[in-house]
């Protein structure tokens, strides 16, 4: 883990580029006491040990279905296809997707055990967190890690997307969601590391995957919306898809959503920038996709990281 000092940074979004709904403003002055972070999301192989070890079975694997890239279904998946997702019809439920079988029945995890970890809810990074002596990071410290010490800044490298045209985080590339312009049409994860840390030491904390913080998210906090402008990348298809209906009496019964921050292979400028340092989003706390990790976090004492 990387032992970070703390402080007091502004958070939030400078350049007025986020979803109304998703509440990234004002920017405002927080502290963050002194903690340790992960530089890496929760890998394939990490978590694969976790379940070994204890025999623990994901919310997708009790539930009997996740949510899949309709580009990524494996073939033999197709007859196991629940449904399109209304509001995103590139999301497809399917019975058997998980974790260990990401692109359901018939996929596997060879040659992706530094992949980062998918198909995970809130409550399964909790029980991943609880064995492995962690927590998860809460919101304020986890943009100031993914922020890597710039003040006020885009992205976790500055403020230019492509500086100098080089590539820098894992974000859709094409006609989304119809076409990747990646050799090959790679869409996906990509390993953990595969791009440059930030100031910090934290790599991927634009694109690759959504990671889930530790708060609960307030519909009322910041500023209220004023048009309820909002890309559906960012929600879970399970937050999305309500088969009793809107406003149904179930409602009212459902957990608080969850932040989820850094965006994923998925957005892209044309519809969704959630991959800006500052870009928020929000789910259920049992919702898993194929799009959705975490990394992990330490308290550490009040004097700070040891000396080196």
């Amino acid at each position: 883990m990387l032992e970070l000092p703390g402080g007091t940074f502004r958070m939030g979004d400078a350049f007025g580029e986020g979803y109304p709904a998703d509440r990234e403003g004002p920017v405002r002055e927080v502290t963050v006491a002194p903690f340790a972070i992960d530089a890496t999301a929760v890998t394939n192989a990490q978590y694969a040990e976790f379940a070994e070890a204890t025999g623990y079975r994901t919310d997708a694997e009790r539930f009997g279905s996740s949510f899949v890239f309709h580009l990524l279904l494996h073939p033999a998946a197709v007859g196991h296809v629940l449904g399109r997702v209304p509001q995103a019809p590139w999301w497809l439920g399917v019975t058997g997707a998980a974790w260990h079988s990401p692109e359901g029945p018939g996929s596997g995890l060879e040659g992706r055990a530094d992949h980062p970890v998918v198909h995970v809810s809130y409550d399964d990074a909790q029980a991943y967190c609880a064995w492995a002596g962690v927590r998860l990071p809460t919101e304020a410290e986890w943009e100031y890690a993914a922020r890597g010490g710039l003040e006020g800044a885009r992205y976790p490298w500055g403020d230019d997307f492509t500086p100098g045209g080089r590539e820098m985080c894992n974000t859709w590339t094409g006609d989304f969601p119809h076409r990747s312009d990646r050799p090959g049409g790679r869409i996906g994860t990509v390993p953990v590391t595969a791009y440059e840390p930030n100031g910090h030491g934290l790599h991927n904390t634009s694109g690759n995957v959504w990671e889930w913080c530790a708060d609960a998210f307030d519909p009322t906090d910041a500023f209220t919306p004023t048009d309820g402008l909002a890309s559906t990348d960012g929600l879970a298809p399970a937050a999305l898809y309500d088969p009793a209906g809107a406003g149904s009496p179930a409602d009212a019964a459902l957990p608080a959503e969850r932040v989820i921050r850094g965006g994923s292979y998925l957005c892209h400028a044309s519809y969704c920038n959630r991959y800006r340092v500052a870009a928020r989003s929000h789910n259920t706390p049992d919702s898993s996709t194929g799009h959705g990790g975490f990394r992990t976090a330490r308290t550490l004492p009040p004097e700070g990281p040891a000396s080196v």
